[in-house]
């Protein structure tokens, strides 16, 4: 039987926001960090149904629906779940192969695990020679003269390669960590690939290190700076593409930002991850930056999870003005409203923020200009505004982005403001816009693939959740939301093994422990539950609606104990009721008496602490 691989699965959902998909069948309203409706399940008059744009899923209080954008079409439309990705792909522009199933995708599963541990170890092991080595005292005082301290250092653990790769190459090798996983990371390369005898080179040498991480707060690349002038190497270099990392769908610091987001009501958006350091220091902690890329579609839709406003802070030159447009250009169509801060020239953040104060640079924050007006400004510095070839190309420019506004209202108000800056009659900007409208519907048309036949509407039985113990379920939870409590579970299966195979749902839970899914990403999480029966994946989807606590080793440990607690509870039950049943033998009767006392001692040791 033909399958989705898990993998493909991934990508669609990586590839699909949400809130758009359930926001294109039923208008969605914002609360807090997340959006509210009626829910399409049952009928209700009060919003209880809660689509989560940061985990990627979708819960109901009221009938207990939930999911990810797969679950959302396949139950909303009642279409079977191939049905449901292939939809869903074709939207995301993810091509679908269908595959028998892959023995190998656990394989590769862990061995994405393994890289994300990798990561982690070597950013630790960077960190401790920046903090330790004698040999990083350059960098040390490079990090001060910037005006870092070791706070700040230890907040984003901050390292120092070495620039003997011997040291980094003989930890990795006391670490347990292969030549081959080193390359896969990014972190090193083979000296000759028709050789491996010839040994490796490392990445990253004599440079400060900035871990990258993603939304879930993983490391999954570095980026190191110079700190010795060298014209053959660029100033800054990030870890190359991986399994784990792609530039193009990654910001730095997202995953320190996302939560002060919705506070502040916008993303602060900088050239580079030393500007966002230095504004998230100095209180500004909703700022981010691109990877030594421009914005892309992909960077949009992420970013639209968290905010729907954007500042962009870039420098005050034609690569920074042109930047901005290029993150316009992609953050605007997602619904992201887009102002820019007029920044001094030779001027960035950190610079800026050093020289006078971080209070200034936040009033250059609060009187960010609205891109066109920022833009109509700049065209105004830069050229004749009365020159009319001058002004029919920035016309036509401006016509562009005009059309990318999604919102009537302000694209007439902007209207407004272009044709009386360039000194033009609104219908002849409106007549641009409408060609350019045409030539950019041309061009998608070429590239447009036909879309497949209407989706088999065939409708399909309920199926209703495997029950699930409450220490079960939020076990459950943890497991897929933490890699820290996954990992935790893992080192107890010995104890949990029996209690898990006589609680209500355990098979579950032992399942997740078997395949360990990356809980690191919301998108892996949903594929692997894809890949259980509907009834199981119907149950671990609404432990999802689960809040992760702060401890999360404290919260998994009580749980953990309660399970293990029940279970012996059970047990003593069972076992009592056993030396009440007349005809017993002697020997019968002596061993459910010492079983009894046995259990009694479990029983006691569990209520004085907890599983460690």
């Amino acid at each position: 039987m033909a399958i989705i691989p898990e993998e493909t699965i991934k990508a669609v959902l990586d590839a699909t926001d949400i809130v758009d998909v359930i926001g294109g069948y039923f208008p969605l309203k914002r609360a807090g960090s997340a959006f509210v409706c009626n829910c399409p399940f049952h009928n209700e008059k009060t919003p209880s149904f809660n689509v989560n744009p940061a985990r990627q899923f979708f819960h109901c209080f009221g009938c207990g629906e939930s999911g990810d954008a797969i679950s959302f079409v396949r139950k909303h439309e009642n279409v079977p779940f191939m049905d449901a990705v292939k939809k869903l792909a074709r939207a995301a522009g993810v091509p679908i192969i269908e595959q028998a199933h892959d023995p190998q995708a656990e394989k590769r599963q862990r061995n994405r695990s393994r890289l994300i541990q990798l990561h982690n170890d070597a950013a630790e092991f960077m960190h401790q020679m920046l903090r330790k080595s004698p040999q990083a005292t350059h960098a040390r005082d490079y990090l001060k003269n910037r005006g870092f301290n070791s706070e700040m250092a230890e907040n984003w653990k901050v390292g120092w390669m070495p620039d003997n790769a011997t040291l980094f190459l003989q930890w990795a090798k006391e670490k347990g960590y292969k030549g081959r996983e080193l390359c896969q990371a990014g972190l090193a390369g083979q000296r000759d690939e028709h050789n491996p005898s010839a040994g490796l080179w490392v990445r990253f040498l004599n440079r400060l290190m900035f871990p990258i991480y993603n939304d879930y707060g993983d490391i999954i690349a570095f980026s190191g700076r110079q700190l010795v002038a060298d014209p053959n190497s660029g100033k800054y270099i990030n870890s190359p593409q991986t399994p784990l990392f792609d530039k193009s769908r990654t910001f730095f610091g997202l995953n320190k930002a996302k939560k002060h987001m919705p506070k502040a009501g916008f993303a602060l958006i900088c050239e580079g991850q030393i500007d966002a350091i230095s504004c998230y220091e100095q209180g500004i902690q909703n700022a981010i930056a691109p990877l030594g890329t421009a914005c892309t579609e992909a960077h949009a839709k992420l970013l639209k999870r968290y905010t729907s406003e954007a500042v962009l802070c870039y420098d005050a030159d034609n690569a920074g003005y042109k930047a901005m447009a290029k993150a316009f250009d992609h953050l605007a169509p997602v619904g992201i409203h887009i102002r820019c801060i007029d920044m001094p020239k030779g001027e960035d953040p950190d610079s800026y923020i050093q020289k006078h104060g971080i209070e200034e640079f936040k009033a250059l924050v609060n009187n960010a200009k609205e891109y066109f007006e920022y833009t109509l400004d700049y065209e105004a510095r830069e050229n004749d505004l009365t020159d009319i070839r001058q002004k029919s190309e920035i016309a036509s420019k401006l016509a562009k982005q005009i059309n990318l506004l999604s919102n009537k209202v302000a694209q007439d108000t902007i209207i407004n403001q272009v044709a009386a800056r360039l000194g033009i009659g609104q219908q002849d900007l409106r007549t641009t816009m409408f060609k350019e409208h045409k030539n950019s519907a041309r061009l998608r048309s070429r590239s447009k693939h036909r879309e497949e036949q209407e989706e088999d509407n065939t409708q399909h039985d309920r199926v209703d959740p495997t029950p699930l113990d409450g220490s079960i379920a939020i076990l459950c939870s943890m497991a897929l939301g933490s890699l820290d409590a996954q990992q935790w579970l893992c080192e107890q299966l010995e104890s949990l093994h029996e209690p898990l195979q006589n609680t209500t749902g355990g098979h579950l839970l032992t399942t997740i422990l078997a395949r360990k899914p990356d809980a690191s990403s919301n998108s892996s999480v949903m594929a692997y539950l894809n890949t259980l029966a509907p009834s199981d994946t119907l149950a671990l989807q609404q432990t999802l609606s689960y809040r992760i606590p702060a401890d999360v080793i404290k919260a998994t440990s009580e749980a953990s104990a309660m399970v293990i607690n029940s279970h012996y509870q059970r047990e003593e039950a069972a076992v009592r009721a056993a030396l009440s049943q007349p005809g017993l033998s002697p020997e019968q009767f002596k061993h459910l008496l010492e079983r009894t006392k046995d259990l009694q001692d479990i029983l006691k040791n569990l209520r004085n602490r907890y599983i460690r």
